[in-house]
């Protein structure tokens, strides 16, 4: 057999021998506790003997210690109940306090929904009226009622607040509204812009000169809060960009004097050289010459303001009308004024008569377009194309809708 197994034999019994020996040593010490004593009582001159044996005291000291460990286990016992019923009131505690917080929340999530709904409202006229001119144009997509996705907190929130579940499905809806109507504005705006381009404007620069003009007034937040978006949503910001560029295109569109100023088929003479009638030499016609009878009514070429209506040296009785983005239309040689300084007309409507006032040979109407200043051609707005015409038309019939809507 191996040395080592030996050893490791020797070691294990060497353990056991020392074991035995500590425990014969302490039964032996306590076994010297216990020894039989002896006691002598000395009573009125009588001597007493008393003897208590090993066995008693024993007896005795073992009964002591099972009511001492009785005792002890009993006080452990209350103690661990005691600890236990601290715990369950601690737990109690803080489920009351969870309980608290949850309803606590459950109120500030109702408060918020109160809120939301509110803004959601207030969107959706806010909606409704800037969308109305074109609400009609292209039909809304079928309605969708499918589920509206939701993060696990906002599951959480509609199981103890259903109605939370349906105001997000109703801001689903107006952000599918929304964007909807955003490409019906933008499709409206680029026709409108394409429109210009036919008459050698640039929409770009028309338009801008429409938006953001002649405003003002004290800021009033809509939702009452200083959200920096005024819809909550940038695809609503969105809307509302689009459809002030649709508008301020089609408002540049309208505004661009197309119609003809007086139902006469003749045009004396045409915008460009010429040979001057009075001293027949070279000279710059600055406009186009239609020939009619006197009195023919004059008819302004597009929306505007009447901003001169006098005598002017050549021209005789004039009237100037402003439209927008840099444009005028200048009438002249007139017999009589049916308009006066600062009123706004409408396209077609009489602005003055037909004469031979100024530097004229004879009863016509002398007619000029001037753009930021300069004369054009009258002709490339006259004889635009059906299909842009139908354009302005429905861009003018778009801005009287929402002129209209304004006044109400």
């Amino acid at each position: 057999m191996p040395n080592s197994v030996i050893g490791a034999a020797n070691k294990k019994k060497g353990w056991v021998v020392t074991l035995f020996m500590k425990a014969s040593d302490w039964k032996n010490r306590i076994a010297s506790w216990f020894v039989d004593r002896e006691f002598f009582m000395r009573s009125n001159g009588q001597v007493r003997f008393l003897k208590i044996s090993a066995k008693l005291q024993k007896r005795v000291a073992a009964s002591a210690a099972a009511i001492i460990g009785l005792w002890l286990v009993i006080t452990l016992g209350m103690a661990i109940n005691q600890a236990s019923i601290s715990f369950e009131r601690m737990s109690l505690m803080e489920k009351a306090a969870a309980v608290q917080s949850k309803s606590d929340g459950v109120d500030a999530y109702r408060s918020f929904i109160s809120d939301a709904t509110k803004d959601i409202e207030k969107r959706q006229d806010m909606l409704e009226s800037m969308t109305a001119p074109i609400a009609g144009e292209v039909p809304m997509p079928a309605a969708d009622d499918a589920p509206v996705k939701q993060n696990e907190a906002f599951k959480k929130i509609s199981a103890v607040i259903p109605e939370a579940s349906g105001l997000a499905r109703l801001e689903a809806r107006q952000i599918r509204f929304a964007e909807h109507m955003t490409k019906v504005a933008q499709v409206r705006a680029q026709r409108a812009a394409n429109a210009i381009r036919q008459f050698g404007l640039n929409p770009e620069a028309m338009a801008k000169s429409q938006m953001n003009s002649a405003q003002g007034g004290p800021f009033i937040p809509f939702f009452g809060n200083n959200k920096k978006s005024a819809f909550g949503d940038p695809r609503f910001d969105k809307l509302a960009a689009a459809l002030e560029r649709m508008t301020a295109m089609e408002n540049a569109l309208a505004s661009v004097p197309t119609a003809m100023p007086a139902h006469v088929g003749m045009v004396s003479s045409s915008y460009g050289y010429r040979r001057d009638p009075f001293t027949g030499a070279a000279a710059m016609h600055s406009g186009l010459d239609f020939k009619g009878p006197l009195g023919t009514p004059i008819l302004a070429a597009a929306d505007g303001i009447v901003t001169f209506a006098g005598q002017q040296s050549g021209y005789g009785n004039t009237v100037e009308i402003t439209h927008a983005n840099g444009l005028v239309t200048r009438y002249a040689h007139l017999s009589g004024f049916t308009v006066s300084n600062g009123q706004k007309v409408g396209r077609g409507i009489q602005i003055a008569k037909m004469g031979s006032t100024g530097r004229s040979t004879g009863s016509h109407l002398h007619f000029e377009v001037r753009l930021n200043g300069q004369a054009v051609n009258p002709l490339k707005f006259l004889e635009a194309n059906n299909n842009v015409l139908e354009v302005q038309a429905l861009a003018g019939t778009n801005r009287a809708q929402r002129t209209s809507g304004q006044k109400s």
